[in-house]
């Protein structure tokens, strides 16, 4: 069985921390585990990409540009750097060629103002989210183990 602490266990997690306090939910960072700071990456990602949605669908490009940014630095400094590809094995491989895809993809969906583009984006990371929600994280003392 795979353990959450293979990928946010390490060092890098209060990097991500300082990362997604840039991004927003500041009020929930102090009380996160590393688990539930995955989680709120991924809920912060998925309500970026609905706001450039959102904003590309009512011609806001300026906000559009900003809510894509914010889902791009939220996959590169958080949901990336949390990855531990020496213990991950061919799965954190996977979900960082993954995320660099989606990054590439939200490029994309800024420069050619394509929702369905966003709408992929939004659906590659939403299952993964799911199965993560899914996930009991060990407790903080087997966590040190």
């Amino acid at each position: 069985m795979m353990h959450t602490s293979t990928f946010a266990a390490r060092p890098a997690v209060r990097s991500q921390l300082a990362a997604y306090a840039r991004v927003g939910l500041e009020s929930q960072l102090p009380e996160a585990d590393p688990h539930r700071l995955i989680l709120m990456l991924m809920d912060g990602f998925l309500d970026a990409v609905a706001r450039a949605r959102g904003a590309l669908q009512s011609g806001h490009v300026q906000v559009k540009g900003e809510a894509i940014g914010k889902a791009v630095r939220i996959v590169d400094e958080g949901l990336k750097c949390a990855l531990d590809l020496q213990r991950g094995g061919a799965l954190a491989a996977d979900l960082d060629a993954l995320y660099q895809y989606i990054v590439e993809r939200l490029t994309q969906a800024n420069a050619t103002n394509s929702d369905a583009t966003l709408e992929e984006c939004a659906d590659l990371l939403r299952p993964i989210r799911d199965a993560w929600s899914a996930i009991t994280p060990p407790r903080a003392s087997n966590m040190a183990s």
